[in-house]
C-alpha cells in the first residue's frame, strides 16, 4: 500500500491532460489506449463522488498561435509550419469517454506544460486548490512538464502511474520509477480511491 498521505477532496483536483484523439493515437496499442481512458474514467468518478475538482488540459492551436511559434521550437515549431492540431478539429476535442461536466476546468494550451500557457493555476488557487493528482498523455511531455512546474509552484502532487501513458515505453518507465517521485507521490487509481477514502 501506498505511504502517500490521505487526500483531502476539496483542496484537490485531478488534471486531466491531452486525453485527445489526435494524441492518443500515438499510443502503441489500441487496447491499451481503452484501458488506460477506462482507468482514467475511473479516477474522475472517484474525485467527483468526493467532492473534488477535474480540470481538464487540451493542446490547440489558433491561426494566431500557430503564427506566434518560432521555427526554431524544436517540439512545436513544426506543428505550426503543417498547420495541425486546430482547436476546432474534433481530433483535438477531450475524448468523449472522459467528457467535461459543468463545473469543470477545462483550459486550452500551446505547449507542453498544463499552466506555462494557460490560467490553469489562478483557476486552481481560486478553488483553493493545494494538491493535485497527474493524469496524461505523455509522460514526457504534458507530464513532466506540468509536474516539474506544479512543484515549483508548491502544489502537493501525486502522478497516477497507471493513468498515464507514453508512446516511448522506455522513457515511460524511467520518468515514472526515477524522476518523477522527486516531485510527486505516484500512486496507482487502486491507490488513489483508497487515499481518498481514507480522509
Amino acid at each position: 500500500m501506498s505511504t502517500a498521505p490521505a487526500l483531502d477532496p476539496a483542496h484537490t483536483a485531478l488534471l486531466v491532460m491531452d486525453f485527445q484523439p489526435a494524441i492518443l493515437a500515438a499510443l502503441p496499442e489500441s487496447g491499451d489506449r481503452e484501458d488506460l481512458l477506462g482507468r482514467v474514467e475511473g479516477a474522475i468518478a472517484d474525485i467527483r463522488a468526493k467532492g473534488g475538482t477535474i480540470a481538464y488540459v487540451r493542446v490547440g492551436f489558433t491561426e494566431a498561435d500557430w503564427d506566434a511559434i518560432p521555427a526554431v521550437n524544436k517540439s512545436f515549431g513544426p506543428l505550426a509550419q503543417h498547420r495541425v492540431m486546430h482547436h476546432e478539429d474534433p481530433a483535438t476535442a477531450i475524448h468523449e469517454r472522459l467528457a467535461p461536466q459543468d463545473g469543470d476546468i477545462i483550459v486550452r494550451k500551446t505547449r507542453y506544460g498544463g499552466m506555462s500557457t494557460t490560467d490553469l493555476d489562478q483557476q486552481l488557487r481560486e478553488r483553493g486548490i493545494t494538491t493535485l493528482v497527474v493524469s496524461g498523455v505523455s509522460t514526457s511531455g504534458a507530464v513532466l512538464s506540468t509536474v516539474i512546474d506544479a512543484a515549483d509552484r508548491d502544489y502537493q502532487l501525486y502522478v497516477l502511474s497507471d493513468g498515464v501513458a507514453d508512446p516511448d515505453t522506455e522513457v515511460h518507465s524511467v520518468l515514472l520509477h526515477q524522476v518523477l517521485p522527486s516531485r510527486a507521490h505516484v500512486v496507482d487509481t487502486a491507490e488513489l480511491h483508497a487515499l481518498l477514502r481514507a480522509v
